[in-house]
């Protein structure tokens, strides 16, 4: 498959060209800056799905080891809270629910997955002049031919209006401060703090987040024609951390949007991130929906490069993610009307709500600080088979799960890999234990010693294995001093469809299960142990070679030879 081009060297881009080297996919990436930009925090709140899908590219971990973890949400009016909120999680994921970490070292440590990863080439000073629906790139310096782009270039609007999309919506007039400063705050290194009517900012906001390092981003909601001298900034700071000191790390003023693309796919060029929609920063919106549209993008171009699925699927792109990016708006536009209120009526229903949000606890549901980033759920989806009996019950409370069904993503649950039989080594050529029932590897073709026995016991072999010895012998009597077994064997039913589950002694001598026939049934024998052993259902064995002596206390001694094959179950 020829190199798929991706326009735009930011986390989405990043993003996009790892997952399409997972899938085997080369790719270009492009981006006309000569090199990275690595100041400033900007985008630094990530969300738990979204470390899941760069876990994935072998970059999540790094991301959620070097970032700040936090799991509560403080909102406060004024000088007092009016409530927290802590995050549920459905199962047991890995990662935490959010952690804060610079987009410039998330960048960072994409670059070094790239840079790893020959699928991917990374090409800067490569400005776009024109991308086509059929894949042609025009560049300054020369031209591409791709059978797939993703432009994943930013909110700038020339390459998107020249593949004919509309980029609809509204801008808003306030403006907000950013400051990044690293300042020792006991207390607000684990907490996302959101402040309503400050008494340092009446009428307006304040988003406290703190990152790596005793770092802490403060976002700041000004007028158009606030003072933003280092005079007035210093005076802000001082009036959150007190006289403490602090060192101004970076700072910058952006106005927010609200867009959105009116189409995600144009022939083969599929649009992603701030290319195809743009939200307000409350919520944390913005790169981790970014970071969805490149996992969504990247499988589904795969598929449809290698001639897995039809071109029908590229379509469902657009159907998924441009609906993705309607809710993530709908959410961020009520969250901006609460905290901006456009009229009279909205504004004196706000001033309301945070009165009695002190004390009614009812009222608390309507303050609203912004519902920070979820997956979206695929509900509606031409992928999503509909299950009448789980219908989807729309967009769930705030800071709840909306319950499983087709469309939705299943909570995280932790597998714990259980050592089937207790024995010291994980099932594999280094493994003893011949009654494991994950039991699909040969035995190794040495003797044991007292490093590698069955049994965990410290005591020293009683016993040396002879020289005759054999992957299939059975086991030696004795051969640990600290495990006595019993004189006689355990009798086993005669219904070839169950068998003893062989026990483990109490030096945990993990036993072997012998198949046998006797009286043309065939049964199972295990070795010794003087625990009671349970009867489990099984499959009669396979044909194989068997030899059978009878005494008057036990069946067989031990057989030649084990038949390949013999899974035993453990229930």
């Amino acid at each position: 498959m020829d190199p798929v081009v991706v326009v735009g060297a930011g986390p989405v881009g990043q993003t996009t060209a790892l997952l399409l080297a997972k899938w085997g996919v080369p790719s270009v990436l492009l981006d006309r800056r000569p090199g990275r930009d690595v100041v400033g925090s900007r985008a630094i709140c990530q969300q738990r799905d979204v470390l899941d899908v760069w876990a994935s590219v072998g970059a999540g971990e790094q991301i959620a080891a070097e970032g700040v973890t936090w799991t509560t949400a403080r909102t406060f009016h004024g000088d007092r809270e009016l409530f927290d909120q802590t995050f549920a999680d459905a199962g047991r994921s890995p990662f935490p629910p959010f952690v804060n970490l610079s987009q410039a070292r998330t960048e960072e440590i994409l670059d070094e997955r790239i840079a790893a990863e020959p699928l991917v080439d990374l090409r800067w000073d490569s400005e776009v002049l024109e991308v086509g629906p059929d894949g042609t790139v025009r560049l300054a310096r020369g031209e591409l031919r791709a059978p797939f782009v993703v432009l994943c270039s930013g909110s700038g609007g020339g390459l998107r209006e020249r593949l004919g999309v509309a980029f609809e919506g509204r801008s808003f007039d306030d403006r907000f401060l950013i400051c990044d400063i690293r300042v020792d705050l006991p207390g607000w290194a684990t907490e996302r703090r959101f402040f309503f009517d400050p008494v340092w900012n009446p009428g307006r906001q304040v988003l406290i987040h703190p990152c790596p390092d005793s770092t802490f981003r403060i976002d700041w909601q000004v007028p158009p024609d606030a003072d933003l001298s280092p005079e007035a900034v210093d005076a802000r700071i001082r009036a959150i951390v007190g006289d403490r000191p602090y060192e101004l790390v970076w700072t910058s003023v952006y106005r927010f949007h609200s867009r959105c693309a009116d189409r995600f796919r144009v022939g083969r060029v599929l649009l992603a991130g701030d290319a195809a929609h743009l939200v307000s920063p409350f919520g944390a919106r913005g790169l981790n929906s970014g970071v969805a549209d490149a996992e969504n993008a990247a499988w589904k171009i795969a598929h449809v490069g290698r001639g897995w699925a039809g071109e029908g699927l590229l379509e469902s792109y657009h159907h998924e993610r441009h609906a993705a990016a309607r809710e993530n708006i709908a959410v961020t536009t009520a969250t901006m009307d609460f905290l901006v209120p456009p009229d009279a009526a909205r504004a004196a229903r706000r001033a309301d709500v945070l009165a009695r949000a002190v004390d009614d606890l009812s009222a608390r549901a309507e303050v609203d600080s912004g519902r920070l980033a979820e997956p979206f759920w695929y509900a509606d989806s031409p992928l999503t088979t509909p299950d009448p009996t789980r219908s989807f019950a729309g967009r769930p409370p705030r800071g709840a799960l909306p319950a499983p069904g087709p469309g939705v993503l299943l909570p995280d649950v932790s597998v714990r890999l259980r050592r089937p039989c207790g024995c010291g080594s994980w099932p594999g050529p280094g493994c003893w234990c011949w009654s494991c029932p994950l039991r699909t590897w040969r035995p190794p073709t040495v003797p044991p010693t007292p490093s590698t026995r069955r049994c965990r016991c410290t005591a020293p072999p009683s016993s040396t294995p002879t020289a005759d010895w054999s992957p299939h012998s059975p086991p030696v009597r004795g051969r640990c001093g600290s495990c006595v077994p019993t004189r006689t064997w355990p009798r086993c039913s005669p219904d070839p469809t169950r068998r003893r589950w062989p026990p483990r002694c109490a030096a945990r001598w993990e036993t072997a299960a012998r198949w046998e026939t006797s009286e043309g049934e065939r049964v199972c024998r295990t070795t010794p142990c003087r625990e009671r052993i349970g009867v489990h259902r099984t499959t009669a064995p396979p044909p194989g070679p068997y030899r059978t002596t009878r005494s008057d206390h036990h069946r067989s001694r031990p057989i030649e030879e084990e038949p390949d094959g013999v899974l035993p179950q453990r229930r």
